[in-house]
């Protein structure tokens, strides 16, 4: 490894440099929607992922990948950023978190610090893009094209962010909590990425600033050396290379906040499409998903014998008490099993046993959660693409 990629790949042990020219090309793909077609790249310590662009990167997951298992590989995990002026070089003998603002005592954490003096936990969650499966949205809604791989699920080890906002001592009439990172504007008039967590969400245990991801540094491309972790929330507010954190006495009003990631303040969250909603609201916790992984749409299966399909099943934090599946586009419908929870934010495995005639079969899959959320049969529609959760359907045929 010489030249750029020795800098690079040098991230998980303490600096890097990042610029589009890291990837390397490794084949493409088509995304089942128009205009879908998207190289295949390697970047930093990442195996070959779908290109959505590379200033800011923004990587999406092959479908393929969560079939090998309910936890996403580090090199196989999403990326996306929203601004292109990543961190040249991180030292984390020098890295600093900063916690201050509406606070007694404001706070400057060494990484070492937060590792050493600080109750540690860990917990396994979900990470999804809030226009994950925007690609399929009818009619077709700007911003990233993505197929439903932006998205996955890690095991988390970090600090709860309740243990630094009590070490700091949040001062009474305490609003919300915002958070920046290291990421910058390229130019000028260009809006910091800050997001913001009312107080009560800020203390409740499980928001978590992160060291670490299943088992390792967090990869630079995943927010070295810190990033906030938010259980069931979308990953707009998993704020990367996480370094100051402030307690707020009004609510924030920053661009990303009161302008971006807005949804239709109403019951479905959605409007007619063509129109705009009168109110909106910031988006918040995932809504019910769930997909098929062991066969992909147009997968040839064995006719007259038994077939074990597979699949994942997650949500915003209401446990999945049920997953449906019907091999006959949704006229019937038989439960799968479920199998053993990695937690109530992570991924759960649902199996089942089908035996097929011969000829093409649509094959839906449903979840439900414990109160009563379940994915709807047609979908929804909202101006930025947000939230798609609707039955997820492939096509086979039994030969």
């Amino acid at each position: 490894m010489t030249g750029i990629d020795r800098r690079l790949f040098m991230a998980g042990a303490g600096g890097t440099l990042f610029t589009a020219a890291a990837a390397k090309a490794a084949g493409s793909v088509t995304l089942p929607f128009g205009n879908g077609t998207r190289p295949l790249v390697r970047m930093p310590q990442k195996r070959p992922m779908i290109l959505l662009t590379t200033r800011p990167p923004q990587l999406e997951t092959p479908f393929s990948v969560f079939n090998e298992g309910l936890i996403t590989p580090n090199d196989a995990f999403f990326v996306r950023y929203h601004l292109s002026g990543l961190p040249s070089e991180i030292d984390p003998a020098t890295y600093t978190l900063k916690l201050g603002g509406h606070v007694n005592a404001p706070l400057s954490l060494s990484l070492a610090s937060l590792k050493r003096d600080f109750p540690v936990t860990e917990i396994v969650a979900v990470n999804q893009c809030s226009g994950n499966s925007r690609g399929f949205v009818n009619p077709r809604v700007g911003g990233g094209q993505m197929g439903n791989g932006a998205m996955g699920n890690a095991r988390w080890r970090g600090v709860a962010l309740k243990h630094l906002l009590a070490k700091a001592g949040v001062r009474e009439g305490a609003r919300q909590v915002t958070f920046n990172g290291l990421d910058n504007p390229p130019i000028d008039g260009i809006p910091d990425f800050v997001k913001a967590l009312d107080i009560d969400h800020a203390l409740d245990g499980e928001v978590m600033v992160a060291f670490a991801m299943n088992g390792a540094d967090l990869p630079f491309l995943n927010g070295y050396p810190l990033r906030l972790i938010v259980p069931g929330h979308y990953g707009t507010y998993w704020v990367k290379h996480l370094d100051e954190i402030n307690v707020v006495d009004a609510a924030f009003d920053g661009y990303w906040m009161k302008t971006a990631y807005r949804v239709p303040d109403n019951a479905c969250l959605c409007v007619e499409p063509g129109t705009k909603p009168d109110k909106t609201k910031p988006i918040g916790r995932f809504n019910v998903r769930s997909f098929v992984t062991s066969h992909a749409d147009g997968a040839k299966l064995a006719a007259g014998r038994a077939t074990e399909l597979r699949g994942i099943a997650f949500s915003g934090g209401d446990p999945v008490a049920k997953v449906l599946v019907s091999t006959a586009d949704g006229r019937n419908w038989r439960e799968a099993k479920l199998g053993g929870a990695l937690g109530r934010y992570a991924f759960n495995e649902w199996r089942t046993s089908i035996e097929l005639p011969a000829g093409r079969h649509a094959i839906k899959v449903r979840a439900q959660t414990a109160g009563g959320e379940m994915q709807p049969l047609t979908a929804s529609w909202q101006p930025a693409g947000y939230m798609r959760n609707v039955v997820e359907t492939i096509q086979v045929e039994a030969v």
